[in-house]
């Protein structure tokens, strides 16, 4: 049976309206994340997670949690969420 995936989206814009700096934070969080892979998935360190994936929705960069991280390392979604909360930043599910 297939999961459906639903996503958790840090969006780089604080509640206030400003951009969230520095401006490669996306990267950094999405590199930080980057171990945390499906059981299996062959591992290259050069490749951000399939769970954590840095995009630009409307030019403004954001990142893209998939929920099925929660499964595999409850901490990592954990501070994906308190960073975003931490930062003030705006945030949208999927």
């Amino acid at each position: 049976m297939n999961q459906t995936a639903h996503f958790f989206v840090l969006y780089g814009t604080t509640i206030d309206g400003q951009r969230f700096r520095p401006s490669d934070w996306a990267e950094r969080l999405a590199g930080v994340l980057a171990p945390y892979r499906p059981a299996g998935a062959r591992c290259n360190h050069l490749t951000y997670s399939p769970y954590a994936i840095p995009k630009i929705i409307d030019g403004v960069r954001c990142v893209v949690i998939d929920n099925r991280l929660r499964d595999i390392e409850p901490l990592a979604w954990k501070f994906a969420h308190d960073f975003a909360h931490d930062n003030n930043l705006k945030t949208f599910s999927y």
